[in-house]
Order: structure tokens, then sequence, then C-alpha cells
């Protein structure tokens, strides 16, 4: 967990802040918010609010209200209690991609395989810079449908020893994860005490939470696992195409999210969520690493803290097919604006390629690096007496150099930041190893952490207990 001192980087005047205010108000009491669960519409009504059908008509300050009560920073315990995290204040977790079908290792792209997915939860375990392995690092297309999320939970049980985020495609699937997740830390009253699984919770944008994600937070919520409820909003697609436009939706569709959390438990943890960027207007496909998503990541920063709730949003978001030039800098795009926003929760962290379809190794190590970069750089100066050298000037003198002085001697393995992935080599040295680019070390350095890669113990008989709880389960699915 990397905590971050440095200053936040805020945009918005206070009356820009006003306006946005007035906005989402108006969403929420005159447009409405769609609820697609009918035990959601009757929480809502029970609790004063208009209701039609399957859309609420929200008071602001009810919200408000509600939105109150959650946390402004909680914990979550991992089976190390070394990685345990906090969410919130100056905290910041990242954790790997999430979510894409398709993998991509070195030239070849292909269906993501749960081999896939073990492979990349290894990896996410291997490199102190995630806090997480996420949760769908990678769809395992290969295995079945209906119990595949048994097998990601645990291997993000066994083969890590870091949080994890839990399965949102059901009810039941949440139910499974939430006893998986018992089984682990030793009962539900354990993880009710201090929870230990996160999941993410998905706006239809516009304006709708479908019947699935509602049946998954119900459960999470029920059981005092924190959801990070985010509204999914490419501008020009899934909201109107100006920034500030895009910004009210995502507080109507976050918050009255938030507000729903508190109606099933109060004081249930939660996290506001962001995914928000634009799509290309020649083509309609989706743009990451954009100015208007960098742009939307800092204005929503500053709303979360504004509204006091921990937030996600960022990550090492791009559009480009393979892991090059445009997958590294869109990339940063959004990672440099995500530290100076301070955001709490981090997904997408590590991995991420051709607009979320892809899972990469390569670009997974590139993500490390800049990971790396960014912590040093967002790691306040310290500025003493002894560093400012005076004795290494007098030492030095004028006109002499520093490499072999006292103070660089004692230093010298320390003083500045050395490179997971980078190559300062000479021209030819470079050669010499081989003259490979960035890529081709990135996949060098993914398989040489997966050959040296070690499980974290984990104690046999729960060891024993989650593989009886997965082979019921999946007797029970047919599988």
């Amino acid at each position: 967990m990397f905590v971050n001192k440095m200053p936040r980087y805020e945009i918005l005047s206070p009356d820009a802040i006003s306006v946005l205010d007035l906005g989402w108000r108006r969403i929420v009491s005159e447009v409405g918010v769609q609820f697609a669960k009918p035990e959601a519409i009757e929480l809502f009504r029970n609790a004063g609010q208009k209701t039609d059908g399957e859309v609420v008509y929200l008071d602001p300050e009810f919200v408000l209200d509600q939105v109150a009560k959650a946390p402004r920073e909680f914990g979550i315990q991992a089976r190390n209690p070394a990685n345990n995290v906090r969410i919130g204040g100056d905290n910041m977790v990242f954790g790997a991609v999430y979510g894409p079908p398709f993998v991509r290792e070195g030239e070849v792209r292909r269906d993501g395989t749960l081999d896939d997915f073990r492979r990349l939860a290894m990896l996410s375990e291997s490199f102190p810079e995630l806090d997480s392995a996420g949760g769908v690092i990678c769809e395992p297309n290969d295995a079945p449908l209906d119990s595949r999320h048994l097998d990601m939970t645990y291997a993000l049980a066994t083969l890590t020893d870091k949080m994890y985020m839990g399965s949102v495609v059901s009810g039941a699937a949440a139910a499974d994860t939430i006893e998986m997740t018992s089984i682990l830390f030793g009962g539900r009253e354990a993880i009710e005490r201090e929870p230990a699984v996160v999941s993410l919770i998905n706006c239809n944008s516009p304006l709708r939470w479908d019947d699935r994600m509602l049946d998954a937070q119900f459960e999470y919520c029920a059981a005092g696992q924190p959801v990070v409820l985010t509204p999914f909003l490419l501008m020009g697609a899934m909201s109107p195409v100006t920034i500030p436009a895009a910004l009210a939706q995502q507080l109507a569709e976050a918050l009255a999210g938030i507000a729903l959390a508190q109606l099933i438990r109060p004081g249930c943890p939660v996290i506001f969520g962001s995914f928000l960027s634009n799509i290309d207007m020649q083509s309609g496909s989706p743009s990451f690493g954009t100015p208007e998503s960098a742009l939307g990541l800092l204005c929503t920063g500053q709303l979360a803290r504004h509204y006091g709730l921990p937030f996600r949003t960022g990550g090492g978001l791009n559009s480009s097919q393979v892991a090059d030039a445009q997958s590294a800098y869109e990339a940063l795009m959004t990672l440099l604006p995500t530290f100076l926003a301070g955001a709490n929760f981090v997904m997408h962290a590590a991995g991420w390629l051709e607009g979320g379809l892809v899972s990469c190794y390569e670009k997974f190590i590139i993500d490390i690096e800049l990971l790396r970069m960014l912590r040093a750089e967002f790691t306040p100066l310290e500025i003493s007496e002894s560093s400012l050298a005076f004795d290494a000037h007098a030492e030095v003198g004028h006109g002499g150099h520093f490499l072999g002085a006292a103070h660089t001697m004692e230093r010298f393995r320390t003083c500045f930041y050395r490179p997971l992935l980078s190559s300062s080599a000479n021209f030819e040295r470079w050669l010499k190893l081989g003259g490979k680019d960035a890529t081709a070390r990135a996949g060098e350095i993914w398989r040489a952490t997966l050959d040296a890669y070690q499980p974290p113990p984990l104690d046999d008989a729960i060891r024993a207990e989650l593989d009886d709880f997965v082979a019921r389960r999946r007797r029970e699915f047919g599988d």
C-alpha cells in the first residue's frame, strides 16, 4: 500500500463544484435512477422515496444523509496480515487488470484460460507494487461458465496472500465468494468484523442498475463487504460528450448506488467508483489514456473528497493493440493523474491492453515499471542538513567530480531509482546484450518471475475445506 503524502491536484473551483452539485440533484430528482430489482425498489419506497415501476426519484438530501453513513476510511484484511490495506485518506491500493476475455503473450493473442488466470495471479503476488491480484485478471474461457467463479476465487485465495476481489456475475456467485472467504479467514463473523473481499458493482449507464449486479451488491453489503459502485461512462455513448455533464451523471449514479448500500446495511463500507473516458467520434470505438479522461479523473478525486468518500479511478488504461509506445504513453496519461488525484483504489494498474479486451503479460511488466517510478516520484523529498552535502563540496573543490567522493560512496547503492525494465546501457553494450527493446525485456522478466515464484503458505486444513466446498458446489452446478 502506497501512502501518498503529496498535495492533491485540484482543478475545480468552489463555483464549479456548486454547479455540478446542482446537476446531479436535478438528475436524481427529475429524471430518476432505475433499479432493476424489486427488493431495491421496496427499500427506497419504505424510506419515503418516490417510485414509478423500477425508477426511483430521489430526494437529494435523503441521498446525502445515506452517503454520510458510509465510512470515510476502512481496512481490508489479507491472508497475510502484512498485506492488509486501508482504503481512504492518503492510502493508494493497486490491483491488476480486471475483466479481459483475451490474453496476449508476446506475438500471440488468444482466449484467456484458467492457466493464464493462475499465472497472472502469481505475477500479482510477486510484485510488491500491487496490493491485490484484483478479481477477473482474465476470463478463463476454458472453465465452465456457471462455476468458473469458484476456480478464480480459489486461485486468488491460494496463489496469493493479498486481498482480492469477489465475483459479481450473480447473487449465487457472490454468496459463494463470501463463503470461501469466510473459510479462509475463520468464519463469517471474522470478515464482518473486518472486511476481506471487495467487489465491483458497475452501473449500466445511463442511470440503470441491473439486476445481476444488484443481486451481487445485496449479498456483499449484507455481509458488510465493501463494494465499488462505478458508473461506466464513455462520453458520447453512455453520457453526453461534455466532461461536466459526464461528471454530474457520474455523481447521480454513484451516489444513488451508495444510498442503496446504506439502506441494505447502514455503515457498510463503499468506494465511490469512476470509469470515465470517451469514444472516438470517428469510429465509435472506446478511447483510453485521453486528455479528457485525465481531466475527468482529476475532477472525480476532488468531488469524492467533497462528499467525504474514498474513491476508485485510474489505472494503466490504453487503446493500443500491442505493448508498444502507445500503450505506455497512454497508460502514463492515466496513471499520472491517478497519483495526482490520490485515488484510493486503483484497478487495472497492471496488464491492461486493447481497451480492456486483453490481459498482456509484457504490458504487466511495463506497468509495474511505471508504478515503481511514480511511487518514487510521489515520495516527498527529504531536505535536511545532511542532504545538502556541504562536506562533499569541501572534499571535491572547484572543477572536480563527485564520483569518488565519500558522500557518493556512502549512498551510491540507494541514491537514485534503479529500473526494473528500462535500459540505460550505451549502444554497444545494448547490442552485446541482444539489442532487445522494452517489450522483449518485459517478456524475459515475467517468465523469470514465474520461474522464481513460491506459493505463500496456507494451512492444510483450510485448503482442504476450500477444496471440499468447491467440489460440492461444482457438483451442484452439474460440472
